[in-house]
């Protein structure tokens, strides 16, 4: 049992986030670039609080001063402890634990910052209590997330928690995600005759879940498999605590303050250990950035070719096939040389500047500009024919370039890419169709995975009448992978397909509002039938259960199974990032589209925020780990022990990430999860 029971939250702190969130959307509109932690004057407790704050001030100093010296007699040093490896509830120090870990002994002396005094968390006794206690139940909120889904929760949150529950921690790979191993040398990528039986279960949609049973009768009785169904109670009561948590005085001023000190305290590791980390790198035989392995992790397909190679094609393809038929209007079917001429431009003409595929500035939180860019010069017409998959030559020309990218992928040797590409849940056909063309086209690279993309545009196919509710949407998406995974044989080409994917992506312009707040009293998706577009934390939190599903039948099945990594942190609301806290394995955002390759990107970057070589190999090696790309091969790229936290899971051979820095942020992770349980344990003998 946990340390801390932790209640259910009443209809007062219901009503308490209703309230958080209404005011948070009636900001959107007019929000400007700000802060992020500026507290707006129409918080409903910034005033209440402080208020509260000035006038027991005087009253609390003595009482505080008494717990301080309580709790902090006899030490001057702040002491950073560590959890053990073995399954003990015991932390050590950290003179001790790198005095008797074989780890650290390949870790050069630096020189670490220190806090010195009786206190160091930097705000009073009372109100760290209470942030403690909140971000504990924040964390076991997304570790429970995260296990159910079998995505990612790291080891070391996950010890300290074990820890103030007072229980010993232990290992447990039944967890991890599981990814398709690479493809063997000599083995078709693309073979089906390896595909398990149909095991004759019955499919149910029921208030937007997949229901999975064993039979017919089954579905008729209402007994589903036992599988972890998603409970949407308690995800509404998890997103209410913390949608009030992040609203609430204290942890505002907590975590604004130890972001700050965090900033200032790697730049004083910086002034203090930057040679003696560059020595370690000059010291790495064979290793740089260059041959260091890297992962795009965020790229549209439509993206993953930059713009002197789209147009190099397009004039290419003119050259050789500029009287073959490429696409049909209503009134007859063109050649390649009749469109153009119908586009009134000549390939010859074009430039990348004509082009115009770049996103550059001036599309920075303007999705509708941002969307134009996929169209080349403007059109829309090129747009089908060079970056659609289904289209009037059945994609050739996209499978094309994107076959060509994976060419140079594997020239340049160190680069990875996991391209997205798009299932929209118009109609139940596409992802037969989208997995007709990859297997057709025989679309493999060994440095590229895929994930999909769902773009959350329900109000435009509710519009035209393209379906008759939300639910309707989720089917079409979820219902045909779900009966690729029971009965594969029947569905060859998408069975095949899927062991490419690693993950589900969520997308479209954030900064647009629907204005409705996920609640009990929200309509279920089957009852979704007006025309306004469901809210983000909607979308998410029915992709995330289907998707918890989904991956625990194909766990079952041994099969590879999905990560949730949406779009998210751009121009959303804050609801959009606590969403993805507690049911997102990773996000990633940015500007597609970029005129650079990989690696020249990593060279802007370097200039303007001036990284370093370490920050560079740094970056390089976080990509890695949160890509899809298989254990063996992540063991092959970052060392054996790369599942490993800390000094202990880099290998500097591989990364070139020096073990200074690697120990720099194993030590400060470490250090702010354990001020986290001595506040608890404060607590708990204060009571």
């Amino acid at each position: 049992m946990p340390l801390l029971k932790l209640a259910e939250l009443d209809e007062a702190m219901r009503n308490f986030a209703e309230k958080v969130f209404a005011s948070e959307v009636r900001d959107e509109g007019g929000r400007h670039e700000i802060s992020p932690f500026d507290v707006d004057d129409i918080c409903p407790i910034s005033h209440h609080e402080m208020q509260e704050h000035m006038f027991h001030l005087e009253a609390l100093s003595i009482t505080t001063e008494g717990r301080r010296k309580k709790r902090f007699l006899g030490r001057k040093t702040v002491n950073l402890s560590v959890p053990q490896n073995e399954t003990s509830t015991k932390l050590s120090y950290i003179e001790e634990y790198i005095s008797s870990s074989p780890a650290y002994k390949k870790v050069p002396d630096f020189q670490r910052v220190q806090i010195t005094g009786d206190y160091a968390s930097g705000v009073m006794v009372e109100d760290f209590e209470i942030v403690c206690k909140g971000l504990y139940r924040a964390l076991c909120i997304r570790e429970k997330y995260m296990q159910k889904s079998f995505q990612r929760f790291p080891n070391t949150p996950s010890k300290y928690l074990r820890n103030i529950e007072g229980e010993a921690w232990v290992a447990n790979e039944s967890f991890y995600p599981v990814f398709t191993p690479p493809v063997k040398k000599g083995e078709d990528p693309f073979r089906t005759d390896d595909l398990p039986e149909n095991l004759g279960y019955h499919l149910k949609m029921k208030d937007g879940v997949v229901y999975i049973y064993p039979s017919e009768e089954a579905a008729c009785r209402d007994e589903p498999k036992p599988l972890p169904y998603p409970n949407l109670d308690a995800f509404l009561d998890d997103m209410n605590f913390l949608l009030a948590l992040i609203a609430q005085g204290p942890v505002k001023t907590y975590t604004h303050r130890r972001l700050k000190f965090l900033s200032s305290k790697f730049q004083v590791h910086e002034m203090l250990n930057e040679m003696d980390e560059l020595k370690e790198l000059k010291n790495n035989p064979h290793r740089d950035f260059y041959n260091c392995r890297k992962v795009d992790t965020h790229i549209h397909a439509a993206a993953c070719m930059n713009q002197k190679h789209l147009l190099r094609f397009i004039k290419k393809s003119y050259q050789v096939d500029a009287d073959r038929v490429v696409y049909s209007t209503k009134e007859k079917n063109l050649t390649l040389k009749e469109l153009f001429a119908k586009l009134k431009m000549h390939p010859y003409d074009l430039t990348v500047d004509s082009l115009d595929v770049h996103a550059g500035r001036q599309t920075f939180q303007r999705f509708d500009k941002f969307n134009d860019k996929y169209n080349p010069v403007g059109a829309s017409e090129l747009r089908d024919l060079y970056l659609k998959t289904d289209n009037y030559i059945n994609g050739e020309y996209f499978a094309t370039i994107i076959k060509e990218v994976g060419t140079d992928l594997v020239e340049a040797k160190y680069q990875h890419a996991e391209p997205r590409l798009s299932i929209y849940g118009r109609s139940p056909d596409e992802w037969s169709k989208l997995s007709t063309w990859f297997v057709s086209n025989r679309i493999y690279c060994p440095n590229m995975t895929w994930m999909i993309q769902v773009p959350r545009i329900y109000d435009v196919f509710r519009s035209k009448n393209f379906l008759p509710h939300f639910g309707k949407m989720l089917e079409n998406v979820f219902m045909p992978i779900f009966e690729a995974t029971i009965n594969p044989q029947a569905h060859p080409d998408l069975s095949v397909f899927l062991k490419h994917i690693t993950g589900f992506d969520s997308v479209d312009d954030e900064s647009k509002h629907s204005g409705h707040m996920f609640s009990s009293k929200s309509p279920k998706p089957q009852e979704w039938t007006m025309e306004n577009n469901p809210s983000y934390t909607y979308y998410a939190y029915y992709m995330y259960a289907n998707i918890v599903v989904l991956n625990s039948l194909r766990k079952e099945r041994g099969m590879n199974t999905f990560l949730f990594r949406p779009h998210c942190g751009e121009a959303g609301a804050l609801t959009h990032l606590m969403t993805a806290f507690m049911i997102a394995d990773n996000i990633s955002h940015g500007l597609n589209l970029k005129k650079e390759p990989l690696m020249e990107e990593y060279a802007i970057a370097a200039q303007v925020f001036k990284l370093s070589t370490c920050d560079m190999c740094e970056v390089a090696r976080n990509s890695v780990l949160q890509c899809g790309i298989s254990h063996e091969e992540k063991a092959k790229f970052l060392g054996s022990n790369y599942r490993e936290e800390g000094p202990m899971g880099n290998d500097i051979r591989r990364t070139n990430v020096a073990q200074i820095r690697v120990a720099y942020r194993y030590e400060t992770w470490c250090y702010e999860l354990n001020l986290i349980a001595e506040g608890l344990k404060s607590t708990e003998q204060n009571e």
